[in-house]
């Protein structure tokens, strides 16, 4: 049996244990003694450490996936054609060649400084190819849940200006040959601009020399890890001076669904409150976001059925559910306390993503030659906002 599935089956086992343990403890009062409070939650941590691995056995699958493709690809035609050949400018062969040797070289020849003009940057650095840019952005989509959810773009230049509706007209009864009311939809435009975001790493001379180092997959994934990261925390807690703005930014994020009746916990009724806060259209693709803590203080809520909210997946590349709706966690999202926005709930699409052009690389081949290290700068510009306010909810705590 597949390794991963067998863990899937495993964890939702683990979990019905547990829940049916939490059930037969509770006493007429619903309260569980301090002994199978503790009880149980070494069971969840159980639960808790097969999901994580399950997710580790999946990025492995697919990094060995990656791994295990030819090095080259066999000639299935007229030995004259060259992969790469018809296309130009940075998707060219003859770039993605140029701008690796430009990255291992300190002195570059001429032919390959020519040959990168197709990607010169105004800052001095040079456009990634075209296929490394695809490489980054799907690794960057493993670090960032956002670039999965939101509606990622492209601009080339200036803000970009989105058209809104900002009210809806209305159709009215009326009298026999009488007039008809005008009633016009309002609109306005939501801007979105371009925040520069930035990283640099050190790689030694001898390893960047050595033939068998991957530097272009290492580069990618590396600068993945920071970048992600960094757009995530933006994407949700952003306040929009010199970054994008988040959803929970107080201003310009989403709308508060629900605020809980106590500071430092979350009932069933205020779930369901947040879940029916949001209209039934976009309720259709709505997610919930939380952080961790937040669902272990979930997985013990129950619906009138007396089916637990939060359901654990049990097939590949699908995740848990609240309410049969997509759970994703996010370790930026606050924790409960009081005055927290602790549980995102709604349609991601309405977040737009807004990359400038393509990411700019720059070696640095003097700054750390004393060391003897070589540096790599990256840098790309994104902007990222809530379109569509009501498309998001959010349940705050109640402020001490």
């Amino acid at each position: 049996m597949n390794k991963t599935l067998e863990l899937r089956e495993k964890r939702a086992k683990s979990w019905e244990t547990a829940k049916a343990f939490l059930d037969s403890k509770r006493g007429n009062d619903g309260i569980i003694s301090a002994e199978d409070t503790a009880t149980y939650e070494k069971m969840e941590t159980d639960v808790v450490a097969l999901g994580r691995e399950i997710d580790r056995l999946e990025r492995q699958a697919a990094i060995d996936a990656e791994l295990s493709l030819p090095v080259n690809k066999p000639i299935t035609n007229a030995p004259a054609d060259t992969p790469g050949k018809d296309l130009t400018g940075r998707a060219s062969a003859e770039y993605k060649k140029a701008f690796w040797n430009a990255m291992r070289s300190q002195k570059p020849k001429y032919e390959v400084i020519d040959a990168l003009q197709a990607g010169s940057d105004h800052e001095g650095g040079y456009l990634v190819p075209d296929t490394f840019e695809r490489t980054l952005v799907e690794a960057l989509e493993e670090k960032n849940i956002f670039r999965r959810l939101a509606n990622v773009i492209t601009t080339s230049s200036g803000d970009r200006k989105i058209p809104v509706v900002a009210s809806k007209g209305n159709a009215s009864w009326v009298d026999e040959e009488g007039a008809i009311p005008e009633s016009d939809d309002s609109f306005l435009q939501v801007s979105i601009g371009a925040h520069k975001l930035a990283t640099m790493i050190k790689v030694s001379e001898e390893l960047l020399n050595d033939s068998v180092f991957d530097l272009e997959n290492y580069i990618a994934r590396e600068f993945a890890r920071r970048i992600g990261s960094k757009e995530e925390e933006a994407f949700l807690l952003g306040d929009g001076t010199g970054k994008p703005l988040g959803i929970l930014a107080a201003t310009g994020g989403g709308q508060t669904g629900v605020t809980t009746a106590a500071a430092a916990a979350i009932t069933l009724d205020e779930i369901l409150d947040l879940f029916y806060s949001l209209k039934a259209p976009y309720r259709n693709k709505a997610v919930f976001v939380m952080n961790d803590s937040t669902v272990k203080a979930i997985r013990k809520l129950k619906d009138s059925t007396g089916q637990y909210l939060w359901q654990p997946s049990i097939q590949a590349g699908t995740p848990d559910s609240i309410l049969n709706r997509p759970l994703y966690t996010s370790a930026y999202v606050p924790v409960i306390e009081a005055g927290a926005k602790s549980v995102v709930f709604g349609d991601f699409s309405y977040y737009w993503v807004a990359d400038r052009q393509g990411r700019v690389f720059k070696r640095l081949s003097e700054l750390f030659a004393v060391t003897g290290q070589v540096g790599f700068m990256a840098t790309q510009r994104v902007d990222g906002r809530v379109i569509l306010p009501e498309a998001i909810k959010i349940l705050q705590h109640k402020t001490a």
